[in-house]
């Protein structure tokens, strides 16, 4: 903390990625609580002052000391101080792109978690849907395949932030805004297409939870958009994209014809939590992608992330479970031997060339 004043651009740099893999590891509230206010003087001059790598590293840190302050008067406070700053940054077209994107998650973040008053909810509604769907792309038809990281920060937050809007202003939206989003999976940008139709059927999801009706002249049109997505073969594009993208619109494509949605299990520790929705998915995407390999500590042992997945509190466990609750490295070996033959066994049959293939 000390070195983020530092004078040399290198030593903040350094000393910000080491306070990301701190924050990002670690729950540290009271030790943060107490230095709050330092740590945020230090983040707003590497924003203000910093370039480039240095303002998107101090963008996530910020986010990291938010998710660490949690929801209550400390990570209001630190949210409503540099709101104006990240705004500033995300809406200059000058500042690198590094840092925007991280401006455009910092602010989804921090908001989603902190915001008290529905004026800086629908405020930061507006700045980040400003950047996904500027006036250009209405013509066009698509984002700038240039700003295709960019685009996809602000479509995140975005979403992540309908996820807690009150009804009134998310009929609004329904009724608005969504018809901005089709035209952006037709981006080159793989990413971008994919949060593109994420976003769609989260808003149809929102919709059905307010009992509202999304069905429109374009509707017919959409469902053939993601038909094709979902079973696009182009060889232009990477194999690993093709089989990303079918997937994930086959997903999107059932539970907008059928309601379905497919069930997926997240383990972390003794404990594991079911996102079954697409509001709760695009949570713990959010996350996930700011934690890394540090959510599954956090899942276990941030009251925050607890009371948002609906986890209790955290659990407390003696020596004598811990050790009850491992697996021998003999037992392991033992299991997967296990699944190797089993695996083999299945594969051989399909591989036979006796085998019938109907």
């Amino acid at each position: 903390m000390d070195s983020l004043l530092d004078k040399s651009a290198k030593a903040r740099q350094a000393a910000l990625q080491s306070l990301r893999l701190a924050l990002s590891s670690k729950t540290l509230p009271e030790f943060l609580l107490e230095r709050r206010l330092t740590l945020t003087d230090s983040l707003e001059k590497c924003l203000k002052k910093g370039k480039g790598e240095e303002q998107a590293l101090a963008g996530t840190v910020l986010t990291l000391l938010c998710l660490q302050m949690g929801s209550g008067p400390e990570g209001e406070e630190v949210f409503r101080s540099l709101k104006p700053l990240l705004i500033s940054v995300l809406t200059d077209s000058t500042a690198s792109p590094g840092a925007r994107q991280s401006c455009a998650t910092a602010l989804g973040m921090c908001c989603y978690i902190a915001a008290a008053d529905l004026e800086d909810l629908v405020s930061c509604l507006s700045c980040l849907e400003g950047i996904f769907s500027p006036p250009s792309t209405g013509e066009g038809g698509s984002a700038p395949a240039q700003h295709g990281p960019l685009h996809c920060s602000a479509l995140q937050s975005w979403s992540l932030l309908l996820t807690i809007c009150p009804p009134s202003h998310l009929r609004s939206i329904l009724d608005n805004h969504w018809l901005q989003l089709p035209p952006l999976l037709t981006s080159s940008s793989v990413a971008l297409r994919i949060l593109a139709g994420e976003t769609i059927a989260l808003l149809f999801e929102l919709a059905q939870d307010l009992e509202e009706d999304l069905c429109h002249q374009d509707t017919e049109f959409l469902c053939t958009q993601l038909k094709v997505l979902a079973t696009e073969s182009n060889k232009y594009r990477a194999k690993t994209d093709r089989r990303r993208q079918r997937s994930i619109f086959r997903d999107i494509l059932r539970f907008i014809e059928s309601g379905e949605y497919q069930e997926e299990t997240i383990r972390f520790g003794l404990e594991c939590m079911y996102l079954d929705s697409w509001a709760r998915q695009r949570t713990y995407q959010a996350f996930k992608e700011v934690l890394g390999s540090g959510i599954h500590h956090h899942l276990q042992n941030n009251e925050l992330l607890r009371e948002i997945f609906g986890l209790g509190p955290p659990l407390v466990l003696d020596a004598a479970a811990l050790k009850a609750s491992k697996v021998s490295r003999f037992e392991k070996h033992l299991y997967n031997s296990a699944a190797f033959k089993a695996r083999t066994k299945a594969r051989s049959r399909v591989r036979d060339k006796r085998a019938d293939v109907l």
